[in-house]
């Protein structure tokens, strides 16, 4: 029989999913544990009553409808994401062997990226992917971006893609000494895309802190604890990325990268020809590629 492993809502999934279930009041503790998540949880019980205006036991009775026992236990929750998310590499390859039963390691890795898959879309705000999909179909606006040592190959692929379609796309490069150099043309038209996920990196926390002062859109690609990078971001996609490996996968997010570079092909599509025209044009006249015809 397959040992599955059913990956867990976090508590920040829970208080989106319940929100409209929630007293005013309730909203408002909601909204205390939101803004600096999830350290805002761990503070005393009467620190975040008085932070968010509202009485001890109306967050005892919201910790309860979320489904805790009580507000010791939806700490308790916030304790261990904050674990998963610190926990070191080698001790997560070494559960992954715990874990693992007679099925052969490919398997095992596609039955994960099916359910990694399937909660990333779950979680998934529709109405903000196309947004962020029509605001890429701005040319007048510029993007620039960036990933960390593993979402790196991410964020290069989008911009391989994006940049075909529309002008105007420029990655920030693998130095962060340089970075200043593209900030110093970020104004309220930019858009920054950022791809961070567990352990997050403190380079790209300063890039984003730096591209929202200078009037930028940012747009967040993480995993499903949330990079500390989410409280600069104008959009945030949380995904699952958890393998039974030393490393996560970043399978899912390729998925929603590919998808948003077909939305925006969509949105432009007769811009989007007459570049791929264009280039087909100079790849034929240079010969960078073989004829097969």
């Amino acid at each position: 029989m397959h040992n599955t492993q059913t990956s867990q809502p976090t508590v920040k999934d829970i208080l989106r999913a319940r929100h409209a279930t929630l007293t005013l009041a309730e909203r408002q503790v909601v909204s205390v544990l939101l803004q600096d998540y999830p350290v805002a949880g761990l503070q005393s019980i009467t620190e975040l009553a008085d932070t968010a205006k509202v009485s001890s036991p109306t967050v005892v009775r919201l910790a309860r409808k979320l489904g805790f026992d009580g507000f010791t236990g939806l700490q308790d929750a916030l304790r261990h994401e904050i674990s998963e998310q610190i926990r070191k590499p080698a001790s997560k390859l070494d559960r992954a062997q715990q874990d693992h039963d007679d099925s052969h390691t490919l398997f095992r890795f596609a039955e994960t990226a099916v359910r990694n898959l399937q909660g990333t879309l779950d979680r998934i705000d529709f109405e903000e992917f196309d947004t962020v999909a029509t605001l890429l179909t701005d040319t007048s606006r510029p993007i620039y971006l960036e990933g960390g040592r593993i979402t790196r190959s991410v964020a290069d692929h989008l911009y391989n893609h994006l940049q075909i379609i529309r002008p105007g796309v420029t990655p920030l490069g693998r130095v962060p000494a340089v970075w200043p150099q593209y900030l110093l043309d970020m104004d309220a038209r930019a858009i920054l895309i950022l791809f961070d996920i567990r352990r997050y990196e403190s380079d790209l926390s300063k890039l984003a802190r730096l591209g929202r002062e200078s009037g930028a859109t940012l747009v967040l690609f993480t995993d499903q604890w949330n990079s500390p990078i989410a409280r600069h971001a104008d959009h945030v996609f949380s995904t699952m990325v958890e393998a039974p490996s030393g490393w996560d996968s970043t399978l899912s997010l390729q998925l929603l990268v590919e998808a948003l570079v077909a939305q925006v092909q969509t949105l432009l599509p007769n811009q989007g020809r007459d570049r791929i025209e264009r280039l087909e044009g100079m790849f034929t006249e240079t010969r960078l590629f073989r004829d097969f015809n």
